[in-house]
């Protein structure tokens, strides 16, 4: 029977090695789980690589050429390339998220799992984050405990419902709802995305166009026209100057334009100028309700989840404020959630703000009364998805034949203007 050598962490983190027979891979790794390791490697036919020693583990020696580097090399070379700290975007969490959850349903153990996961080589910020999690859990640590080390790639959301999960003994089944969540955000986001992809690659084409005319085009025009020495109309004189200031002043527009974007960026950033826009996206037409629709499908749909997990609704709340993605409805939430702890109701302090709507509030008492919020957040979610697709279909019907008129008519002023002073040479000619 072939012979494995195997080295292996134990509850407490330390390392070990040693041997065993088994027909084959699969059963030897099955044997080293049931001695109570988490495998980090096996070979078969080979000698047992000796666990090193507590003292020399700062100092363990670089891996062999072919080998594969540890975690912390692997943050190394990540952090010189990157240039900061590993993180997972929404798209690689989701996809762990779900890889965790089948695999904790089919019976294996946590530790075990994340090893699983943390074998495979993506290239990518979870090659570092996963191993990492893998050792603290080994070592002792909580999920959540180690999730919440790193709040930049898995929010106070993620990490409340974990807990709730560790809690409840059902972690398997929070990670699955996570993943329903988070396919839900990740949707909503698309179909925005979605909508205004088409009205960006026209504005892009149009602006590039008329750059290219003025550029390439009508200077060689006006070199014509002015050897011809006529006169010429209005339009062609308006378009020859600016094509003229476009060529002599080119680096002073975009020293202005990048200027605008700087100064209009930086402003967004700070306290007051994200409030201001914020409140902006609140009062324009159509632009409104896709905003709208959007906070309150994620507020409902977060503050559910969490109820439904066992999460206390004061810190549900506080989760809730920093999803919604609007600085106004947070802090109407979070006005919301003082009033809730004199003892209030949750909807009757949401309605006193007037920026939650009347239907929202209404369906949400009906939940508080009859017990059943979570039902009635699922059914406000669902109400307010469908107004948001509505909504981004609106906001494409109407913008869509705004932008080709508006590129209609840019570049019918060029054509006109050209073929003004072409019409006025002819007949100047046949005179």
């Amino acid at each position: 029977m072939p012979v494995f050598s195997y080295m292996a962490k134990s509850r407490s983190g330390e390392r070990t090695s040693g041997t065993v027979d088994a027909p084959d891979k699969r059963s030897a790794l099955m044997q080293v789980e049931r001695m109570g390791y988490v495998p980090i490697s096996l070979r078969e036919g080979a000698k047992a690589v000796p666990a090193a020693p507590q003292a020399n583990k700062k100092k363990a020696p670089p891996p062999k050429r072919g080998g594969k580097p540890s975690p912390k090399a692997k943050q190394k070379a990540f952090t010189l390339h990157r240039n900061r700290a590993p993180r997972m975007n929404m798209r690689e969490v989701l996809f762990f998220t779900r890889e965790l959850s089948d695999l904790l349903a089919s019976g294996m153990t946590l530790g075990n799992a994340l090893n699983t996961l943390a074998q495979r080589e993506t290239g990518k910020a979870q090659d570092i984050i996963i191993p990492e999690l893998r050792d603290e859990i080994i070592q002792g640590a909580s999920l959540s405990e180690g999730l919440a080390k790193r709040p930049d790639t898995f929010t106070n959301l993620y990490v409340s419902m974990v807990r709730a999960g560790e809690a409840s003994g059902d972690l398997a089944g929070v990670l699955e709802r996570l993943c329903r969540h988070y396919e839900r955000v990740q949707e909503a986001r698309e179909k925005v995305m979605m909508a205004l992809s088409y009205p960006v690659i026209v504005i892009v084409v149009g602006v590039v166009t008329i750059i290219f005319v003025m550029i390439f085009v009508v200077p060689r025009f006006s070199q014509i026209f002015a050897e011809l020495g006529s006169t010429l109309p209005l339009p062609t004189q308006i378009l020859i100057n600016f094509s003229s200031f476009l060529l002599n002043y080119w680096w002073g527009i975009a020293a202005v334009i990048v200027g605008a974007v700087v100064g209009i960026r930086t402003y967004l950033r700070t306290e007051e100028g994200i409030h201001r826009w914020h409140r902006a996206q609140l009062r324009l037409p159509v632009i409104s309700g896709i905003v709208n629709a959007n906070a309150f499908s994620q507020f409902a749909r977060t503050l559910g989840a969490l109820l439904n997990n066992g999460v206390p609704v004061l810190q549900a709340l506080s989760i809730v404020e920093n999803t919604v993605g609007n600085t106004i409805i947070a802090d109407e939430i979070k006005n919301a959630r003082g009033r809730v702890t004199d003892g209030a109701t949750i909807s009757a302090p949401l309605a006193a703000g007037k920026v939650f709507p009347a239907m929202l509030t209404d369906m949400l008492s009906v939940g508080e009364e009859t017990g059943d919020m979570a039902g009635s957040l699922n059914h406000i979610a669902n109400r307010y998805e469908y107004e948001l697709d509505r909504s981004v279909k609106l906001l494409t019907t109407i913008i869509e034949p705004i932008l080709i008129l508006l590129i209609a008519v840019m570049v019918g002023f060029v054509a006109i203007s050209m073929l003004l002073a072409v019409f006025d040479l002819t007949s100047g000619l046949s005179v």
